[in-house]
């Protein structure tokens, strides 16, 4: 049995700069360090920060510390939700990812145009509600083909359109399709919003299912990205193929009769989740191991200026 690894696979640099603005105000304040959501959506990343003393809330409301010290997720939040913590007192970290933080400012600056924007994703998604939450009054969710067919702008002439930054072009290609036969005037984002990781990790897993017989991905139920790329390697012509959230969940009848097993993982799991895999996988039978040849990611992020300490 052979052992197919995706690459790029795992964190990406939103990511990576979310957990590490946790760590280093643990390490600066002491805790207890408050965050707003699952700072990512991965329940080992979560389980380890609890164990350092951070609390995970969903609502402000639950924070009973006066002055206490709040970080926002790498999902980003609603110009409402910081100003509820300004009320509150709270001394607020945004961890947002810089590519949420884009589409934020491009539906502020549709919106003091006078333009509906249109918001390409998933309305429950978290990254949607923090989104749509700029101009609540003049952005609208579209979810599908169908929902772009039957959408009505009371001024077609002023349109504009954002996408959620964890799908793929792939997945926005027949909706941008529609929306541009029924707004043939509709305004582009200045540069793409889709998540440069979001699209190197679904291309890896499109290559991969070239040579796999079965793939699994190791990621979150909640993980949007986590989800596509199951997706992405169904439409692909890998019938069977998982999410998992770790080795524990692998049953051998998942891969039985499947000489080559492809693995990657979501854009909120940890390497260890993957190593993990790959020795239960030896546990079974699996006697090769190798990695695709795929892009190097080299993106960083900067440390948000709140933070009183640097990023080293």
């Amino acid at each position: 049995m052979r052992v197919i690894v995706a690459k790029p696979r795992g964190f990406c640099a939103g990511v990576d700069r979310a957990i590490d603005i946790v760590e280093k105000a643990l390490d600066q304040y002491g805790p207890p360090i408050y965050v707003r959501h699952a700072i990512v959506h991965n329940k080992r990343v979560v389980d380890s920060l609890k164990d350092k003393g951070v609390v995970f809330v969903e609502a402000l409301d639950e924070i009973e510390d006066k002055n206490a010290r709040v970080i926002f997720s790498a999902h980003g939040v609603s110009p409402a939700v910081f100003e509820e913590a300004s009320f509150k007192n709270l001394q607020v970290v945004d961890a947002v990812c810089p590519l949420v933080t884009k589409v934020h400012n491009e539906v502020r600056h549709y919106a003091d145009l006078g333009y509906t924007i249109i918001l390409i994703g998933h309305r429950n998604h978290v990254e949607v509600i923090g989104t749509s939450g700029e101009a609540p009054d003049r952005v609208v969710i579209v979810e599908s083909v169908e929902e772009a067919q039957k959408l009505k702008i009371q001024d077609p002439e002023k349109v504009a359109y954002v996408t959620q930054t964890t799908l793929s072009v792939d997945d926005t290609k027949d909706i941008l399709e529609a929306l541009k036969q029924r707004f043939p005037k509709i305004l582009s984002p200045s540069k793409l919003d889709i998540c440069y990781a979001t699209q190197n990790r679904q291309d890896a897993v499109k290559e991969l299912s070239k040579l796999s017989d079965v793939i699994f991905i190791m990621g979150s139920p909640e993980s949007s990205n986590s989800n596509r790329l199951v997706e992405v390697a169904k439409a692909h012509g890998v019938e069977k193929a998982f999410l998992i959230e770790g080795a524990e969940n692998l049953d051998e009848e998942m891969f039985h009769e499947c000489p080559v097993i492809g693995l990657s993982s979501g854009a909120s799991t940890p390497e260890i989740v993957v190593r993990e895999v790959i020795n239960r996988l030896k546990t079974f039978g699996a006697h090769e191991v190798e990695e695709l040849e795929g892009k190097d990611e080299f993106t960083r992020f900067p440390f948000p200026e709140s933070l009183e300490f640097s990023n080293n």
